[in-house]
């Protein structure tokens, strides 16, 4: 039995799917640093050719679900559905 030699190398780094930044490959960071303003979250990340990667992050609430019930009989019964989502997560 012989062994198959993979087609790349193992030790070249595969980037993983999802969003590219252009342009930064290859630059050499000079400093990095977070902090939080008014409810929102910077990221900034300097490099040494005077450029800049900044990401401005903030949480938002969504209604999940939204009901209407008579709760007089002490079993919750539910009137009307304003709002029924879906997520993700479940």
């Amino acid at each position: 039995m012989t062994k198959r030699k993979s087609s790349k190398s193992s030790d070249q780094w595969e980037p993983v799917p999802g969003k590219q930044y252009p342009g930064i490959r290859g630059k050499v960071v000079h400093w990095a640093e977070h902090f939080f303003e008014e409810g929102t979250l910077y990221v900034r990340v300097r490099f040494t050719d005077k450029t800049e990667l900044c990401w401005t992050l903030r949480t938002a609430h969504v209604i999940q679900e939204a009901d209407l019930s008579d709760w007089t009989t002490g079993n919750c019964k539910q009137l009307k559905v304003y709002v029924q989502g879906e997520t993700d997560w479940e």
